[in-house]
């Protein structure tokens, strides 16, 4: 069947034309980066997730998901009427526990009041003071504060929601350390622990970028059978492109180098299934031929496992090579 589909696509699209003008590279071995590839995503190095401390229904937002804040900045505020009532009786209990505790000194040093009633109201105003602190804290809780200066990933919270202990309010996170998490299987865990380099592709923008150091934990989960790989992200990229945490990303772990054929990637040309490109022959005419591909190479090439030899010129434009061959200019 491969064969009767090589046959269809050269009788079908070689119909003779003289190629002019045309951009044309010679076929010639490369030396690649032999990879392995594991499928990731973004995350951040350092990143912090800011909850409630306190009860309270959520009643002002001062920011939001993709802002960047400094240290200390507002970002959210919850009702207090509740901290503010719990703060006001702590004070009350605290003032009486003081004057007790003062008036039981006095009576104790005319022997009016035993030690152990002093021992006593000392314990009630120890435990009144506390109770004050932590009613003052609980107050201050109410306001939201950017724990640390970066980015916002994510606002779990809305105007109306309300907050209680331990629940997240916001996700932050440094932009300056961002890295590509990958799961990669225990039987390359040996290969892969001695990878220093690797690659790391976005497929959505086609960008690569190298990584700035490769980390395997030492440990393999024994659910998974995987270990965890962790490729680290330059703090500038450039060119506009900003990865953010949670994109999708994928990991080529250079474990070697090999020599192949290849030819750039903008000269393939895709049909349904079908992967060609525009060679032209030693009379100057074209044709298009099928390929088997392989990897895809960080440096824009592509991988030929069949279909091309060594020598052979393949058209870099598909487009004006489909034009001169329609036309037969």
């Amino acid at each position: 069947m491969k064969n009767i589909l090589y046959a269809f696509v050269f009788l079908v699209m070689s119909r003779p034309s003289l190629a002019q003008d045309l951009p044309i590279i010679v076929v010639q071995p490369h030396s690649l980066a032999l990879t392995f590839s594991a499928d990731g995503v973004v995350e951040a190095v350092q990143q912090a997730v800011v909850a409630a401390q306190v009860a309270g229904r959520v009643v002002e937002v001062r920011a939001d998901a993709g802002q960047t804040v400094k240290r200390g900045d507002v970002l959210m505020r919850l009702d207090a009427r509740e901290a503010a009532e719990s703060a006001a009786a702590a004070e009350a209990q605290y003032r009486n526990a003081r004057v007790n505790y003062e008036r039981s000194q006095q009576l104790v040093a005319r022997k009016f009041l035993s030690s152990a009633a002093l021992d006593k109201a000392k314990a009630d105003f120890d435990t009144a003071s506390a109770q004050r602190g932590s009613a003052g804290a609980a107050l201050s809780h109410a306001t939201i504060l950017a724990p640390t200066s970066g980015i916002l990933a994510r606002r779990h919270a809305e105007l109306g929601d309300l907050a209680s202990p331990g629940k997240p309010l916001f996700t932050l996170y440094e932009p300056g350390g961002l890295r590509v998490t990958a799961q990669v299987p225990q039987y390359k865990f040996a290969e892969l622990k001695a990878a220093k380099v690797a690659k790391i592709e976005f497929t959505d923008s086609g960008r690569w970028v190298e990584a700035t150091s490769v980390t395997v934990l030492p440990t393999v989960d024994a659910n998974t059978h995987s270990a965890e790989a962790r490729a680290a992200l330059p703090a500038q990229i450039g060119g506009g492109f900003v990865p953010v945490p949670g994109m999708f990303a994928r990991v080529h772990f250079v474990v070697g180098q090999v020599t192949r054929l290849t030819v750039p990637a903008a000269a393939l040309v895709r049909r349904g299934e079908v992967t060609a490109v525009y060679v032209q022959g030693a009379d100057n005419r074209l044709s298009l031929r099928q390929l088997r591909l392989g990897e895809q190479a960080a440096d824009g090439e592509r991988e030929v496992l069949a279909g091309l030899v060594v020598g052979e010129k393949v058209v870099t434009d598909p487009v004006k090579a489909a034009i001169a061959l329609k036309t037969g200019k």
